[in-house]
């Protein structure tokens, strides 16, 4: 044997870390769980659920008479705004985001970030997209929940949101997605597939979206304005 190696063979140690080593890589830790939906703190999965099929063509419709909106798309958030304040015909940038809270640096501190919604005043659905699917899934989460603003949200691909917090929970309703779209809240993460589910998402805690796939991730998002 060479010197060197049984030299090298003569100082290894077997201490708790190489013994705990051995144990994890004797563990087959591939799953296909990840492309599914697993429920977790903060993250959980109503049985309600809609039409995906007319949930898109929803969608397509949308887009036909409206583009995505916000001073944030080259980061890859945008919103199209399903319902408003009554009577009101342009969003704010406040309103297409609305306030969060941070901690931005290495210094651990908490900041707020732009101006507080009141969630409740969106009590109108916009009447350009009365008609739509999307007007049925306003009817009939406002029949179940106190529902603020109800937006599309986009986000492209390789890209992630700030890890924030926000001064409500929402419901999210995946319309277009990929397996490499995942959504976070403090320590669960999982994949919210597009198949007509309703995801409630505890957006109180720390939280982020990321989309590692190589298309745009679309949801519907609601305000649970309580």
């Amino acid at each position: 044997m060479n010197i060197e190696l049984q030299n090298a063979k003569d100082t290894l140690v077997n201490d708790p870390d190489v013994l705990q080593m051995k144990t994890w890589m004797a563990e087959d830790r591939i799953t296909d769980s990840v492309a599914n939906f697993v429920s977790g703190p903060g993250i959980e999965k109503l049985s309600l659920c809609f039409d995906i099929k007319k949930l898109r063509t929803a969608l397509d419709e949308v887009l036909k008479i409206t583009s995505f909106e916000g001073d944030m798309q080259d980061q890859g958030f945008a919103a199209i705004p399903l319902n408003r304040r009554p009577g009101e015909t342009v969003s704010t940038a406040n309103d297409l985001s609305g306030r969060y809270w941070l901690r931005a640096d290495d210094r651990y501190v908490e900041e707020p970030r732009e101006d507080l919604v009141d969630e409740r005043a969106f009590s109108e659905f916009n009447p350009q997209f009365k008609g739509t699917y999307f007007e049925t899934v306003h009817r009939e989460l406002m029949r179940r929940f106190p529902i603020g603003r109800m937006r599309i949200l986009s986000k492209g691909l390789y890209n992630c949101n700030s890890w924030h917090r926000d001064p409500e929970p929402r419901l999210h309703i995946p319309l277009v997605t990929n397996p490499g779209a995942l959504f976070i809240v403090n320590h669960h993460v999982t994949h919210l597939p597009a198949d007509g589910s309703v995801y409630f998402t505890d957006t109180r805690g720390y939280h982020t979206a990321l989309n590692g796939g190589e298309h745009h991730r679309v949801h519907l998002v609601a305000a649970l304005a309580y």
